[in-house]
């Protein structure tokens, strides 16, 4: 059975999305739902249909699985019960401080419709969260680490683009590599915020402005760039179109722990990403966890579901024979 997937969002996420759904061989794209003007949106896919977002209801029962390719800011805590009420679900909330909160709503929201609902999904959370539970469940005397970067933190940038005078800014997180070191040698040392972390900024200034009221306003920032070591680099639009137009990304979930009866042996869990684009890895996950959220649905599963919650097994197009087989 061929799983019909719907799209909610053409940004870079969306388009991730599509493409990722031509590699999976059970699923198909059914139609793309936007807010802004469908005839003003081309897609890849062809013959399949660009509709408005307040025209999803619509497709009740040709749509298999949404997924919602939002920003979690504004967008998905609003948008992930609507659209859970409707139909089953999977989006990326990656706030990770409120996401007790956004699965208690769309929790609530899913089980009244007798929908699934899959909420953030992705890398992290999403693949790191379950590394930091395998660890944690194979050494329990020891402490987690997560590094990211180096790579481009879109929430970041998007702050820095909110400041009167700024054109356009583009943030990396790059994670201190001596820091790195000494947890993968075993040393579980405690580290601040600034200790793991520095963030480096390139802005693309309105003429005119003043540049070191700019960077004062960017390094001073509270609970972006405050806690951390910052750089401003200030250039033109063509160096920022150049030199920073794709999106990289990534990082480490660490794990340093012991065993034994003494607790005298060293034990060290890594688990790595070095992503060529944040958005296209993300929406293959989200693509992957479609797949299971379709499968316990069909078990008569309904309400939200995390990462956590998902047998492996179902995020694969292969057989249960199959995986034994090539993977086991």
């Amino acid at each position: 059975m061929t799983i019909r997937i719907g799209i909610i969002g053409y940004g870079n996420l969306g388009r991730g999305a599509e493409s990722a759904l031509r590699e999976a061989p059970d699923m198909e794209l059914a139609a793309v739902f936007t807010r802004r003007d469908p005839r003003k949106i081309s897609i890849l896919t062809k013959g399949v249909p660009v509709l408005p977002y307040a025209d999803s209801s619509k497709m009740q029962g040709e749509i298999d699985v949404m997924l919602l390719c939002g920003g979690s800011a504004t967008d998905l805590p609003v948008m992930t019960p609507e659209i859970a009420a409707q139909f089953h679900v999977v989006d990326s909330f990656d706030n990770h401080t409120n996401i007790p909160a956004h699965f208690a709503a769309v929790d609530a929201a899913a089980k009244q419709a007798g929908k699934l609902a899959v909420i953030s999904v992705g890398w992290d959370p999403g693949l790191f969260s379950l590394n930091r539970l395998y660890a944690n469940a194979v050494l329990p005397q020891g402490a987690d680490y997560t590094f990211w970067g180096k790579g481009v933190s879109q929430g970041h940038s998007d702050a820095i683009r909110h400041i009167p005078g700024v054109l356009d800014g583009r943030q990396y997180t790059v994670p201190i590599e001596a820091a790195v070191e000494r947890v993968r040698r075993g040393e579980n040392p405690v580290l601040t915020t600034r200790e793991k972390h520095t963030r480096e900024c390139f802005v693309v200034a309105e003429e005119g402005a003043d540049l070191d009221s700019l960077a004062h306003t960017i390094k001073t920032m509270p609970n972006y760039f405050a806690d951390y070591d910052t750089t401003i680099t200030f250039i033109s639009r063509e160096e920022m179109e150049r030199d920073h137009g794709s999106l990289p990304h990534g990082g480490s979930v660490i794990r340093s722990g012991r065993t034994g009866w003494d607790a005298r042996t060293t034990q060290t869990i890594e688990y790595r990403l070095t992503l060529g684009s944040n958005p296209e890895f993300t929406s293959s996950i989200l693509v992957a966890a479609a797949r299971a959220a379709f499968r316990l649905a069909e078990q008569g599963q309904s309400g939200c579901k995390t990462m956590f919650d998902l047998p492996p097994a179902s995020l694969s197009p292969l057989s249960p024979g199959e995986l034994r087989a090539t993977m086991l």
